[in-house]
């Protein structure tokens, strides 16, 4: 089994930033690509960024120059560094990945998710 674990949400000021992890677990052979979604109150989940072995990261246009994807120091760990956050940014972020597991089997994964709160 593959298991992703998503940490360090909270609440935060307008303002301010914080940093997600996600850690991916379990019977794992290669992971293609690592991303975070989000998805708030009354709206579908959307793309926040994404990093691929092929091409690289994207962003959506809300998070570009304020958020950043980088891997951490750990195995199959990636960072989602918020700064400059705003209200809008208030929503569940999902981790993602596309893994291959030690089956063979290749599919997207999701984490749990955690919440993210922006607000004075």
């Amino acid at each position: 089994q593959v298991q992703l674990v998503e940490s360090g949400g909270g609440l935060v000021q307008p303002g301010g930033s914080l940093t997600l992890s996600c850690a991916a677990s379990g019977s794992i052979l290669d992971i293609y690509a690592m991303g975070w979604y989000r998805q708030a109150p009354g709206k579908q989940r959307e793309l926040v960024a994404r990093f691929s072995s092929g091409s690289g990261t994207n962003y959506a246009d809300s998070a570009k120059g304020r958020f950043t994807i980088s891997t951490r120091n750990a195995k199959n760990t990636v960072a989602l560094q918020m700064n400059s956050l705003k209200p809008e940014d208030t929503a569940v972020y999902y981790c993602n990945a596309d893994i291959r597991d030690r089956r063979w089997r290749r599919d997207d994964y999701w984490g749990q998710g955690t919440q993210v709160t922006v607000s004075s």
